[in-house]
């Protein structure tokens, strides 16, 4: 089993900047793929960026360019800069880890964390 947790939410204002991290623990050789994916109220969860163990990433297209993914191996950490932030961030963002990488991340992936809520005030 893989155990993460998030830290790093908040509100911030139209404009401004988060970091989100999540430190991931437990059977970590397992893990491949590691992201973000959010779910606003009223909506589906939905991949906001993903990262291989190799540094290959995705990024939903309304975070492009605004948003980075980040990741350390070696610390097991997986970063979530994100800039220029508007209302339609507000989400709650929840790290992600999976056994291995590809198209199924959009869909999910094997294990998750709690969540850390992001609010973006206008």
């Amino acid at each position: 089993q893989v155990q993460l947790a998030e830290s790093g939410g908040g509100v911030v204002q139209v404009g401004g900047s988060l970091r989100l991290s999540c430190a991931a623990s437990g059977s970590i050789f397992s893990i491949d793929g590691m992201g973000w994916y959010r779910q606003a109220p009223g909506k589906q969860r939905e991949l906001v960026a993903g990262i291989s163990s190799y540094g290959n990433s995705d990024y939903a297209d309304s975070v492009k360019g605004r948003f980075t993914i980040s990741r350390d191996n070696v610390q097991n950490t997986v970063f979530l800069q994100m800039n220029s932030l508007k209302p339609e961030d507000t989400a709650v963002y929840y790290c992600a880890a999976d056994k291995s990488w590809g198209p199924h991340i959009n869909r999910g992936m094997d294990y998750w964390g709690k969540g850390t809520l992001v609010t973006v005030s206008s």
